[in-house]
């Protein structure tokens, strides 16, 4: 599959008499063949990238096989400045950029961009995220890249995308959640609130690396490449699809703070022991069992406020008086093991470091370590793993730390290291 020799790569295509196999001149950044290949094993991919939404989409990648050459500018890739929460590292660097190659390059220095030109004759994939206009400014355009390597995935990230009156706009995390009127439905009822995670970054890299793996898997019929874009913007409106059709009714979904909008009882209730309890009923059967089996109280299911979910989320704060009248009789433990009993979907709030100690975490061993400038640091298994194949666990990256050895691979002489 996407494995390759050094010099030649065979490959097919369809065509209109069928499918035809043929094998073209092929330069290699490496790649090996083994039995146990991660997916992505022998695909290079170069990302000038910065941030959050390529190294997202990147480390995806990476964690899958890829080889990711990250292309970072002599003061390095910003996120790296953001904290120095883990022992004087960034957490978002720490995050997004294990399994990578870091080499620095000045691309309007004509000899490091002549090194950028010799990574990309050699790469399967480009991803960039620099500012509107910059790639193309450089020289590294879609286009442009694609008539020298044919074979070249090119993937553009950017905030609104390549046109429209937005097009060259600034565009980061919180401003795009604003843009898309996630802000206007997070939060309270007082006061709108962005998300606690970047959102629209990571939905923007989200559909970056599906992108890729799209177009990796039409490469190998076709044996072209191709490119595409992915801005935050489109990505972020795909998950506003919810409330843009609710909007069909007049109204907007209301902030509603940790409940939910559209969907009721789901949120918190107090239990008697002053905690609290998060429970969600999706269906008029869990409401039945709920009302007869948690609060003893079958005639409430019948309730003409609460005997339709419209009609519940219309009246939530009559629901949520007649809920906690009863759980204020009961410990949150209590309240739990009812919920269990009887199939009734329940969680805990639980802290960041609570979740770090989560138990489902360690009986299903997700933990694994990672080398670091700081030292070895925990870090989770990817979402998707293969069974039988370990994901890859290389450390993150010093900057400029691969600069000599990539220089070495392709031919060129180390320079002594950059200030």
């Amino acid at each position: 599959m996407y494995g390759h020799s050094r010099f030649r790569r065979c490959g097919t295509a369809l065509t209109s008499q069928g499918r035809l196999t043929f094998d073209w001149p092929y330069k290699s950044l490496g790649g090996k063949e083994s039995g146990s290949m991660l997916p992505l094993e022998g695909v290079t991919v170069v990302s000038l990238e910065q941030a959050v939404a390529a190294p997202f989409a990147t480390r995806q990648l990476a964690d899958l096989g890829a080889r990711v050459i990250k292309v970072e500018r002599p003061t390095g890739d910003f996120a790296r400045g953001y904290d120095t929460s883990v022992r004087g590292l960034s957490s978002h660097f720490v995050w997004l950029n294990r399994n990578k190659e870091s080499i620095v390059l000045d691309l309007k220095a004509a000899a490091d961009r002549a090194v950028m030109d010799q990574l990309l004759d050699r790469a399967d994939v480009f991803v960039q995220n620099l500012a509107p206009g910059a790639a193309g400014r450089l020289g590294l355009g879609a286009a442009e890249l694609r008539a020298k390597n044919p074979r070249l995935i090119v993937c553009d990230l950017s905030g609104y995308g390549s046109s429209g009156p937005y097009r060259d706009k600034k565009a980061y995390d919180l401003l795009i959640q604003c843009e898309t009127g996630l802000v206007s439905i997070t939060g309270s009822p007082d006061e709108p609130a962005k998300t606690g995670i970047s959102t629209a970054d990571i939905a923007g890299g989200m559909y970056a690396y599906t992108g890729v793996l799209t177009a990796l898997y039409e490469r190998e019929r076709t044996g072209r490449g191709t490119a595409f874009e992915v801005s935050l913007f489109d990505a972020l409106g795909e998950w506003m699809g919810f409330p843009y059709y609710y909007s069909y009714s007049g109204t907007e979904p209301p902030r509603a703070g940790a409940r939910h909008a559209a969907i009721a009882p789901y949120g918190p209730f107090a239990a008697g022991d002053g905690g609290q309890v998060f429970l969600g009923v999706q269906n008029e059967r869990e409401w039945v069992k709920f009302c007869e089996q948690v609060l003893d109280q079958p005639g409430l299911a019948g309730d003409p406020r609460f005997d339709a979910n419209p009609k519940r989320v219309a009246n939530v704060f009559e629901l949520k008086v007649a809920i906690e009248a009863v759980f204020a009789t009961m410990s949150s433990e209590q309240i739990e093991q009812r919920l269990e009993q009887v199939g009734i979907a329940n969680a805990r709030m639980r802290t960041v470091s609570e979740f770090a100690a989560h138990p489902q975490l360690a009986a299903r061993d997700r933990w694994r370590e990672v080398a670091s400038p700081a030292g070895p640091l925990r870090t989770l298994l990817p979402p998707v793993t293969v069974p039988g194949r370990e994901p890859r666990m290389d450390p993150i990256p010093e900057i400029g730390e691969h600069t000599q050895a990539i220089l070495a691979e392709l031919g060129g002489h180390a320079e002594p290291p950059r200030d």
